[in-house]
């Protein structure tokens, strides 16, 4: 440690907070001294809060009038590679540092000191009398026994109440311990044999393990079709990784990934790794945060917040299913996990692997330009084939009003039921109908907070507004002209088509995936294991089961509105079109049963639908990259979308025209600027918004231009002005 980086009793250090300040703090370092990196704890105000130390302070302020760090608290010190990495990403996305920290210490009691718990474990009994409560937590205890539980942990998990649990513990079916808070994780062992793999598989492993036995920075795109074994690929990476000694981080888009995805790490590796997500208790993410920084967790497996753990030694990152849009934070802190888990590993020295079968057009761009290296695998692991995928041309089905499975569909999985096969139909539309219309007057029903229509929900007998989540009940009467009798449900949702399905094949076993009808991820993963048993003939689903689900009887997908994504001006439209249909497709014929997949459209010759329906991935990327080219949008040119909003809408129109009139920064860097304009969703929660679109060339310093450019700027009552650097969406 260099003298720069230990501060004596009494120097002055830079604290950095997580308090909406954007500013460093001085004090004077405790009794004993600090160091540069170290957590302490500091006084603001009346309160005690969590900080860094950055370094010396800066002075300009009454030595005498300073106030002490109270205490060094005992977590493993922040390190130089961290510092840079949330200084590099606050500089690329424009937020203050505070934000930046308060992403990186996002786990309870951080700054509590070492104590023991209460823990639960299953005991050696079994209880007198089983209820179907009792039964629930037995389960979750076998299904998580790695784990120990508080009473409060089992009890939310289970859904049940503390005295199910408490009466287990008298009966001697589960039994207390006291146990350290943070204990390390058990060992992984990278020398278990994992499965067996195919030549391509095992030359892509050995190029993965290759980088990263070198120790350096890398970017590898892994593109595998549907079904190719991607998984057992990488983490022949991970377990190259951890016999270098150092820790790895897989990303995964949906919770409802994980819990399978644990299953085939535990048996590769021998035991449970690290879980980060939101689904996971307080006391488990705080477990996970010390011991990460302490090195006590060799592997950690999240979701894109993962990305701000304080890793001691990183050297590895897996991004699977690299192309999905929930990698982008669009709330508080606005970044793309997938280009932050880049920046991650130039700071570190760790290799990073984008895992995809249809990767994003920036990192199927930067692969061709050489600026990522690329591993292919062409072919479905074992006996598994691609599915066959045809258009079903909607124009000439006879379809009986309000309903939305054609006849070609029908007599496809007419034949699925016969030879017990599963058939899956999907809609990417949640709810039971998207619009909510009075056959009076015409009026749709809209949320009170939003502009956006409410979606019946009919299985909670709800509206529900899909962009802050209010609810009411479907009225009986028309809240406009009083008419009673007239409120009718319009276009299809899953739970409607779902009411379809039931009626065509009154004998069939239907099961409707959508992420609103589950209470817990667990309940969500409970019912993909039975659907994956056989549990269910006919599956319907919205975009939640693209991602990386196995089911092996499964042999039909119907996609019923292939044309949805193609609508609106968003200029990825095609693309997250393309990416769907074939991630939706690819669910088909994973086992040793060839697949089918059948998607309605209006527009069978839209160049969209053929370039899916051709399987010619490579010439579809091509002429995208090549229209985006022309245009000089990203990757070709850099984009920043601009969010205004407040509760009066002149006022958040004055500061969008104020913008517009002083934009001299932008227009000296050779940027243009479009608005302001209402945004496609003009109210959200009561707040009226307005957007503004800045456009440059590929080279420029745009964040630079963009902070000279609002600065000037205060936002008054309770305007709001954030800045979304690479936006991927314009809602």
């Amino acid at each position: 440690m260099s003298g720069q980086d230990f501060f004596h009793q009494g120097d002055r250090v830079a604290v950095l907070t997580a308090q909406p300040l954007d500013r460093l703090l001085d004090y004077r370092a405790p009794e004993g001294g600090c160091f540069r990196g170290a957590f302490v704890e500091v006084p603001l105000g009346p309160r005690k809060v969590l900080g860094v130390i950055w370094g010396a302070g800066g002075g300009g302020f009454d030595s005498a009038k300073l106030r002490s760090v109270i205490r060094v608290l005992d977590l493993a010190p922040m390190r130089e590679e961290m510092r840079q990495f949330l200084t590099r990403a606050a500089d690329y996305t424009l937020t203050p540092m505070s934000l930046m920290l308060r992403l990186a210490t996002r786990a309870p009691g951080l700054s509590d000191p070492p104590s023991m718990r209460k823990v639960l474990r299953l005991g050696d009994s079994a209880p007198e009398r089983m209820t179907e409560a009792r039964a629930r937590v037995l389960t979750v205890m076998e299904d998580f026994s790695a784990l120990a539980f508080t009473a409060k942990e089992l009890s939310d998990l289970a859904e049940v109440t503390p005295s199910v649990v408490k009466g287990l513990v008298k009966q001697g079916a589960l039994r207390e311990e006291e146990t350290p808070r943070d204990l390390p994780y058990p060992p992984l062992d990278p020398a278990r044999p994992g499965k067996k793999l195919t030549e391509d598989q095992a030359a892509a492993a050995a190029t993965l393990a290759k980088a990263v036995q070198s120790g350096s920075y890398g970017t590898t795109l892994l593109k595998g079709v549907t079904g190719s074994g991607k998984t057992e690929v990488y983490l022949e990476a991970v377990a190259a990784c951890l016999r270098s000694g150092r820790q790895a981080l897989v990303l995964l888009p949906e919770i409802a990934l994980t819990a399978e995805f644990l299953k085939r790490v535990e048996q590769r590796f021998g035991a449970t790794p690290a879980e980060w997500h939101s689904g996971a208790t307080m006391t488990e993410r705080r477990r996970v945060w010390r011991m990460v920084g302490q090195g006590s967790a060799q592997l950690v497996i999240g979701a894109r917040s993962a990305l701000f753990l304080p890793f001691r030694d990183l050297g590895l990152i897996i991004v699977d299913e690299e192309h999905d849009t929930a990698y982008k934070q669009e709330e508080g802190v606005l970044y793309n996990a997938r280009d932050m888990a880049v920046l991650r590993a130039v700071m570190c020295s760790a290799q990073v692997v984008l895992a995809s079968a249809t990767p994003s057009l920036e990192t199927w761009v930067n692969a061709e330009a050489g600026k990522y290296k690329r591993v292919d695998l062409k072919a479905r692991f074992g006996t598994a084939v691609l599915p066959t995928m045809r258009a079903v041309d909607m124009r000439s089905e006879a379809l009986a009003p309000s309903t939305w499975i054609s006849p070609t569909l029908k007599q496809a999985m007419t034949l699925r039921l016969e030879r017990g096969e599963q058939s899956l139909l999907f809609l990417n539309r949640r709810g039971f109908a998207p619009v909510t219309i009075c056959r009076a007057c015409g009026t749709q029903v809209a949320c009170d907070n939003c502009d956006a229509r409410m979606v019946e929900h009919r299985f909670l007998k709800r509206l529900m507004c899909h962009q802050c989540g209010e609810t009411k009940p479907v009225p009986e009467v028309c809240p406009s002209c009083q008419v009673e009798g007239k409120m009718a449900p319009v276009g299809p949702g899953i739970e409607r088509l779902g009411e379809e399905a039931a009626a065509l094949f009154p004998e069939a076993r239907i099961a409707v995936l959508s992420s609103d009808l589950f209470g817990s991820a667990r309940a969500l993963k409970a019912r993909i294991e039975e659907i994956a048993a056989g549990e269910a003939d006919i599956v319907l689903g919205t975009q939640l089961v693209a991602k990386g689900h196995n089911f092996p009887l499964l042999t039909l997908v119907g996609v019923i509105d292939a044309d949805l994504g193609l609508q609106g001006s968003d200029l990825r439209a095609g693309e997250r079109t393309f990416q769907l249909m074939r991630q939706v497709a690819g669910r088909a014929g994973r086992a040793e049963r060839p697949g089918e997949a059948l998607l309605q459209t209006f527009q069978p010759e839209h160049p969209v639908i053929l370039a899916i329906l051709s399987g010619d991935e490579e010439e579809f990327w091509r002429a995208e990259a090549e229209e985006r080219r022309a245009a000089g949008v990203p990757p070709f040119g850099r984009m920043a979308g601009i969010i205004l909003s407040g509760s009066d809408l002149a006022q958040v129109f004055d500061l969008g025209n104020a913008l517009a009139r002083n934009d001299g920064p932008l227009r000296q860097v050779g940027a243009q600027l479009f608005g302001p304009a209402p945004a496609p969703i003009a109210r959200v929660r009561g707040r009226h918004r307005v957007r503004l679109l800045v456009k440059a060339e590929k080279g420029v310093a745009l964040q630079e231009a963009l902070a000279r450019w609002v600065q000037p700027f205060r936002m008054k009552g309770d305007l709001r002005l954030s800045i979304d650097i690479d936006p991927q969406n314009f809602f």
